[in-house]
């Protein structure tokens, strides 16, 4: 934002302006279209001064659910999203969206309002244009702001505020010509390669060099869960149906801005070959080496690295062989999966299982909506059924794992969308464990009036629940404190109603023909939000893994 600082007004016949209108006009020149809040002493008065100057204040139900928002902004946009909170349990509430965008790297601010202090000058106000600059230069995260009440309701004279210029973007960084010719070295001796794509890449704005590079040198690639959509998740190369075939068998993995955390199984034994070489590109340093030494390592914007590397393949050009051994195995094991996958989605026995439910979804999802996903089971089997076809339009627990942020990021990407590119959906899949966290922004979304389509994935529980009869003879007797297992719900709750309450369209649907036709009334209309309740087997699972999610090392 730009720095803005005071001297004690002397003159009160000059014109006077309020802390609070200095603080929007900061945040103004700073570029930053979107606040996030639930507003309170000391400030409310910040809200109304940032509606003024055309800032987009969205008034939230949890600050919780504000802070997640104002950070998908920031990760969708470049620009940090605003959260503002009051002091204390305002603040406290705000620390989970914090967290999870210094987690997932996604620029946010948060301005807190505090008591009053005694202090003759402004001086607070001159954090704003650092606040902005730690936000977005190197790895982007969270910021906090704290405005004491008396800065926000102090009138000063106008002409002693002076006003710094937008941040600009960070510089573009290159890596070192020397690494990148290493890299290529090691990519052209790979006999088993695999490029790994994360939302690194996705922040980076690199999906023309990454595509470019798959096609040129016709690479296998997988992206991670928000890697999805740099390079379409239906390009002939992608190898998500094998990914854990291609994780443990690949010889050479070019990382491009994905961690090797715990998305990715630390890159260690036995999801991987104990000799596999590692090519780690990442705008960070501290992140170069962790768990594994890579064998080369690329410092740089994801970008610009991919951009250098192509450049190398443009000098010499190099092609892996489409016919080769280890493309033939990737194609059999995703073969042998999708038949699985398809098998599951086939059963017609009711209540519907996972795969059924995402077959008849990914049938009418629109190739350009944005695609908002949490929960356990949902997010996962969701993940490898729902396509994502565009960069930076699947928004998910990330690598905090965090529940409760699919409202919060959907509300998000329906304001960015609407200003973009009107009519364009948004879909935001739900567990319903996941739901229960943020489910009042129900009223949000009507307020707003953003056509958001939640679906609801029912069953019934936590991981697993059990249906209503199983229910009713467990607590038949007992107290269902001491005797209701605990991943249980309230079986068959009827959420859409929630939905309904506050405006928007409800339906509870059992079976694939009632979803098909609700999803294509709801994608019709494109004038009020709708929330599809989805019953499921409670007992419905994933097809069985070749290994468990988080496998421990071997070493």
């Amino acid at each position: 934002m730009p720095e803005s600082h005071f001297v004690a007004p002397s003159d009160r016949s000059a014109e006077q302006v309020s802390g609070a209108k200095v603080v929007a006009q900061a945040l103004k020149a700073q570029d930053v279209r979107y606040v996030f809040g639930v507003v309170g002493i000391p400030v409310t008065e910040i809200a109304l001064a940032a509606q003024e100057l055309g800032i987009r204040y969205i008034g939230m139900r949890n600050e919780q659910a504000a802070s997640y928002a104002a950070s998908a902004v920031g990760y969708l946009t470049g620009r940090p999203g605003v959260c503002l909170v009051v002091s204390g349990p305002g603040l406290i509430h705000a620390l989970a969206g914090m967290a999870n965008a210094n987690m997932n790297c996604w620029p946010l601010i948060v301005i807190g309002g505090s008591s009053e202090r005694n202090q003759e000058t402004m001086g607070a106000f001159q954090e704003f244009p650092q606040a902005v600059r730690i936000s977005i230069y190197g790895r982007p995260g969270a910021c906090y702001v704290d405005i004491p009440a008396d800065f926000v309701t102090v009138q000063v004279n106008v002409n002693s505020i002076k006003y710094k210029e937008c941040c600009m973007p960070p510089p573009v960084t290159m890596a070192e010509a020397s690494a990148v010719c290493l890299a290529a070295s090691v990519i052209r001796s790979a006999k088993q390669p695999l490029l790994v794509i994360g939302k690194g890449a996705a922040y980076a704005h690199a999906e023309e060099n990454i595509r470019k590079l798959v096609e040129q040198c016709k690479l296998p690639f997988l992206p991670t869960p928000m890697g999805k959509g740099v390079v379409p998740d239906n390009h002939a190369n992608c190898v998500s149906a094998a990914r854990s075939r291609a994780l443990q068998f690949a010889d050479v993995i070019v990382l491009f801005g994905a961690r090797l955390n715990w998305i990715l199984h630390f890159g260690l034994p036995p999801r991987y070959q104990p000799d596999v070489k590692f090519i780690q590109i990442d705008i960070c340093a501290e992140e170069l080496g962790n768990n594994v030494k890579p064998a080369v390592t690329l410092l740089g914007d994801i970008n610009a690295v991919a951009k250098q590397l192509l450049e190398q393949f443009d000098k010499i050009p190099w092609q892996y062989p489409p016919e080769s051994k280890w493309w033939k195995r990737l194609r059999e094991k995703m073969k042998s999966n999708e038949a699985a996958s398809k098998e599951l989605a086939s059963k017609i026995s009711l209540p519907m299982n996972y795969y059924t439910v995402f077959y008849h979804v990914q049938e009418q999802l629109p190739k350009d909506c944005f695609l908002v996903s949490e929960g356990a089971n949902t997010m996962d089997i969701g993940r490898t059924m729902l396509q994502n076809y565009l960069p930076r339009h699947r928004l998910d627990a990330g690598t905090f794992g965090t529940m409760g942020v699919g409202l919060g990021f959907a509300i998000a990407a329906a304001l960015v969308a609407k200003d973009r590119s009107p009519g364009q959906r948004v879909i935001c899949v739900e567990g319903d464990s996941a739901f229960g966290f943020s489910g009042m922004e129900m009223e949000t979304i009507c307020r707003y009036n953003l056509p958001i389509i939640v679906l609801v994935v029912n069953n019934n529980g936590v991981y697993q629940g059990f249906d209503a009869d199983t229910w009713k003879e467990i607590v038949k007797f007992q107290d269902p404190v001491t005797v209701a297992p605990p991943m249980c719900l309230l079986p068959n709750s009827h959420y859409e109603q929630v939905m309904t309450a506050f405006g928007g369209k409800g339906y509870f649907v059992q079976t694939p023909e009632e979803l098909q036709k609700s999803l294509k009334q709801t994608l019709e209309d494109t004038t009020k939000p709708s929330l599809i309740n989805i019953m499921i087997e409670p007992q419905s699972t994933r097809k069985a893994q070749d290994f468990h999610w988080l496998t421990r090392s071997n070493m």
